[in-house]
């Protein structure tokens, strides 16, 4: 798994065989309405049930994605995008928000044991297959993870 801190030119782009955008309120109701269509959006296309580890890792990935998104990177009155592509060897989303200057920090640490939150990128990083944040412009970042669909013989 990698975590990649990314300027504006990000990551090579992949053309993907599918893509979805929506944009959610800025609200834990958003950021849930958010895990159910990338979980729903990821069993149709790919076919895979619901209960399978990569669509248990997709819900994962976009709870913590959407919900920092709200919690950490949203102004009042702004919604966050979702994004999300099936590209030709994984899935990949995406939830940009309003705050370019909040970026995920490049190395992760382990949280205290009494606290209750801080954990969530630590989520990301063993759910995801590569991850990372783009800031394509002044008023927007995008964090993104991706999972991979092929499987470790292929």
């Amino acid at each position: 798994m990698t975590h990649q801190q990314l300027t504006s030119a990000g990551k090579p782009p992949v053309t993907p065989v599918r893509q979805l955008t929506v944009y959610f309120s800025n609200s834990r109701r958003g950021a849930r309405l958010a895990r159910q269509l990338a979980v729903q959006q990821f069993t149709e296309w790919t076919g895979l049930p619901y209960d399978a580890d990569p669509a248990r890792a997709v819900a994962l990935i976009t709870a913590e994605l959407a919900s920092n998104a709200v919690r950490h990177g949203s102004l009042p009155g702004r919604d966050f995008r979702l994004t999300l592509r099936l590209l030709p060897a994984g899935f990949r989303v995406e939830v940009t928000d309003t705050q370019p200057e909040r970026l995920p920090p490049p190395v992760i640490a382990e949280p205290i044991d009494d606290e209750t939150s801080g954990r969530g990128l630590l989520l990301v990083e063993a759910y995801a297959d590569c991850w990372g944040c783009t800031a394509p412009d002044s008023c927007t970042k995008t964090v993104w993870a991706e999972v991979c669909l092929r499987t470790p013989d292929a």
